[in-house]
């Protein structure tokens, strides 16, 4: 997975919002590969043994249907959203259409916030699996070595940055293709080896759903599973370039959940039918760091292992480097429109990059790429996790509650199926995956540290917020951009009156 925006075109003539610098280019098939490509980076490589060792034992493809069952509730709350707010900025805009009421700009402030640790923690996610691999080509390499060559890499990562790379659409294309090339192989390959007593001998009790141990698991799959199908909501992010938004981002986002879930069983049940999954969990066995290599050089032999390796390889810097890129963005959108911090809206004088943003994501990738490695990935991404459950996912099921209520008027193309079903099922679903975060990494308190980001998020707003004169510190700026929007946009800002300074006009609370 890659969990990252992809960056926004440079609006030098629009507003960024409602499409006015923008052109709606992307079609189904396009939006579709964007989310899917995005969804599918290294993360199953990486994650197959993690989950297994969750559930302790073949039975773990109930992780990937569970995350994706999860993922459909989730994206069917994304698809109501985005069709009816098609701009640039994805959970940026409906928090602050939704939330504006009361809270002013509180909730896309921290939404910004959590982004800044959420995505390069996601990015250092794949630094991680990159260095387990490696170490299948150099088995000799130790800890150190390890660290050093994985802080190398997001250095390498930031300095190809830095000097202005701008062909992401072309990067993220060859990721892509690599990644069919890598799944494919392994599918393949487990394919012309299959064993179905491997596979699908489950150990006893294997399904007891009165036992507590069976929920943790099936938590701590769940956890597993939903990392590795984010990315569905990509083309969410590029409201603004999506043709026809009420029609494509509904398909795209169902399209490349249902793609991406009959891949992932295809790879977890094929896997499974050639490692001994009691391998999987053997920290000593390689199947337990590069599992996609054990299967080749098990039945294609070391050759192909090698070469399926560093496809995986490249796979993972690839992603790595398409989330920094589109994940340095979201700071600099935020700061631009008075919703962050203004210094993340300078840009480099002569690439016409956001440098603060870009520095800042840098650091906390290699800061969380160290966490990874010195506690464990399964860790990594239950902080991960929590941390965008409660400003993201929690926040998004009550903004579509709140703005049917507060904008009934708004234009929505697409309607959630069986309203308000999905979304009990995802509020149940990120519940389940929060509450027993702490139980799926005892001793690493993943849920106080999500607090503790989030106590200090309200802390930064309340000074931003004061230096700014907003709420709670000055009026309230009510901007219903998107109520009386023509079909495919919003309304250029321009038709709005404005503060002196450019501002939405302020609004008694």
């Amino acid at each position: 997975m890659s969990g990252a925006p992809p960056p926004a075109l440079d609006d030098t003539t629009g507003n960024g919002r409602g499409g006015r610098g923008f052109v709606r280019r992307v079609g189904p098939f396009q939006a579709t590969a964007i989310n899917m490509s995005q969804m599918c980076g290294i993360g199953p490589f990486v994650t197959i043994p993690l989950m297994v060792a969750a559930f302790g034992g073949p039975q773990a493809v109930t992780g990937f249907v569970a995350g994706a069952l999860l993922a459909l509730a989730d994206g069917l709350i994304w698809a109501e959203l985005g069709a009816a707010m098609p701009g640039s900025g994805g959970s940026y805009v409906y928090l602050r259409q939704a939330f504006q009421y009361r809270t002013g700009r509180l909730m896309p402030f921290l939404f910004v916030w959590t982004a800044m640790l959420f995505i390069p923690v996601g990015m250092s996610t794949g630094i991680v699996g990159l260095v387990q691999y490696l170490g299948y080509l150099a088995p000799g390499m130790g800890q150190t070595t390890g660290d050093l060559v994985g802080l190398g890499i997001i250095a390498l990562v930031i300095a190809l940055l830095w000097r202005g790379i701008e062909h992401i659409a072309r990067i993220t294309a060859v990721m892509w293709v690599v990644m069919l090339v890598s799944v494919g192989a392994v599918i393949l390959a487990s394919a012309t080896h299959f064993d179905a007593d491997m596979a699908f001998t489950y150990p006893a009790n294997a399904f007891e759903l009165t036992s507590n141990h069976f929920w943790i698991g099936f938590a701590g799959g769940l956890t597993i599973g939903i990392y590795d199908y984010l990315g569905y909501n990509t083309a969410a992010y590029m409201g603004a370039e999506i043709k026809n938004p009420g029609r494509t981002l509904p398909r795209a986002i169902i399209f490349s959940i249902l793609g991406i879930m009959v891949i992932y069983l295809l790879l977890q049940i094929g896997t499974l039918g050639v490692i001994d999954w009691h391998r999987m969990t053997d920290p000593a066995d390689i199947a337990s760091t590069s599992v996609a290599s054990a299967v080749l050089e098990e039945t294609w032999g070391k050759g192909a292992a090698d070469v399926v390796t560093v496809l995986i390889l490249v796979t993972a810097f690839a992603s790595v480097f398409a989330g920094l890129l589109g994940g340095s963005r979201v700071p600099y959108d935020a700061a631009r429109d008075r919703v962050f911090f203004r210094p993340y809206a300078r840009l480099h004088h002569r690439h016409r990059f956001p440098t603060l943003g870009l520095a800042t994501m840098g650091v906390v990738c290699a800061i969380g790429f160290m966490v990874g490695r010195h506690t464990d990935l399964a860790t990594l991404i239950q902080l991960l996790t929590t941390v965008m459950v409660l400003v993201q996912a929690l926040a998004q099921i009550a903004a579509v509650t709140v703005l049917r209520r507060r904008q009934p008027g708004l234009r929505r193309p697409y309607r959630m199926w069986l309203y308000p079903v999905p979304s009990l099922v995802a509020l149940v679903g990120w519940l389940v995956i929060y509450g027993y975060a702490d139980k799926n990494s005892p001793g690493r308190h993943p849920i106080e540290w999500s607090l503790v980001w989030l106590a200090l998020g309200c802390v930064a707003f309340l000074v931003w917020a004061r230096c700014e004169k907003v709420w709670p510190f000055g009026p309230k700026e009510i901007s219903e951009e998107y109520l009386d929007a023509p079909e495919g946009g919003a309304v250029s800002n321009d038709n709005a009156p404005a503060q002196p300074d450019g501002s939405a006009r302020p609004t008694a609370p």
